[in-house]
This record gives C-alpha cells, sequence and structure tokens, in this order.
C-alpha cells in the first residue's frame, strides 16, 4: 500500500506561498502555507502539524491493536501529539514528539496499561517512520523563458 501527499510552492523562502494537500483520500485538499503560518502564528497550515496529527492517530490506532492482542477492549482514547521544533546549522527542524494520552480501558491496571502503553508508542508505524531513512529523487527543471514564476 502506497498513501501519497502533495505539496506545491512558489516564490521566496520568506515570502512564497505554498499549499498542501493529500492526493490518496482527498481529505486535504490545496490547504494553504507561508512562512508566517509555519513560524510567525499567522493564519494558513503547518506541515509539521499535519505531521503531529497523523503520529496522534496512529498511535491510538496501535493502541486499541496492542490492547486488542492482549485480549482487551477499548472504550476510548484520546492523544495529543505536541510536536517541538527548533533550528540548528542547517536549518528548521523537529527536535522532538510527545505523545500525551489518556484512555478507557475497562479492568486494566495502570501497570499493564502503561507496557499497552509504550509497545504502542515502539510500534506505531508512525513512530517507527521517524526513524527510518529517508530517500529522494529529484529533477531540475528548466524555467521557460519569458514567463516569469512558470515552470514547465
Amino acid at each position: 500500500m502506497i498513501v501519497t501527499a502533495h505539496s506545491e510552492w512558489r516564490g521566496s523562502f520568506f515570502d512564497g506561498t505554498g499549499t498542501l494537500s493529500t492526493t490518496t483520500t482527498k481529505t486535504v485538499q490545496a490547504v494553504p502555507y507561508t512562512f508566517a503560518s509555519r513560524f510567525d502564528g499567522a493564519p494558513g497550515a503547518i506541515p509539521e502539524e499535519l505531521l503531529a496529527a497523523g503520529h496522534a492517530g496512529c498511535y491510538n490506532h496501535a493502541l486499541a491493536n496492542v490492547a486488542r492482542k492482549n485480549g482487551l477492549s477499548v472504550e476510548s482514547i484520546s492523544t495529543t501529539a505536541e510536536l517541538a521544533m527548533g533550528s540548528d546549522d542547517r536549518g528548521y527542524l523537529v527536535e522532538g514528539i510527545h505523545l500525551v494520552v489518556s484512555a478507557v480501558l475497562p479492568d486494566v491496571s495502570e501497570q499493564k496499561f502503561a507496557e499497552i502503553a509504550e509497545g504502542a508508542r515502539v510500534g506505531c508505524a508512525i513512530s517507527r517512520a521517524l526513524r527510518i531513512p529517508i530517500t529522494l529523487d529529484a529533477t531540475l527543471v528548466a524555467a521557460r523563458v519569458g514567463v516569469p514564476g512558470h515552470i514547465e
């Protein structure tokens, strides 16, 4: 299974504008983002926020799966993913993600819940993805002469 997303960007780092879209499900369509939306609190999307939302959702599903594998039922799970951003000499970066989880699992001890919660943290597909190599295919395309901002 492959899921896809797409982004467009036009202009400089500080003054340009872009869009973010999910293409597999079309859930998010051409949501605008800018430097100001990412780093200054202006209206618009934050790509890292989409990563955090995905991580929270993935974690909830992983926790439900680990509970199921342990023969336990789940009434509810609520997770907030707090993604910390920073910068270094190469630019902006994701420093870490802290998951804050509240769950109702009937007849489960605190110790068993802690084991299940940790199993979901390390087993969640997005937690695991953040530890894998990222590959790249990059193609430089010549700009059309006479049409400012247009790339073929």
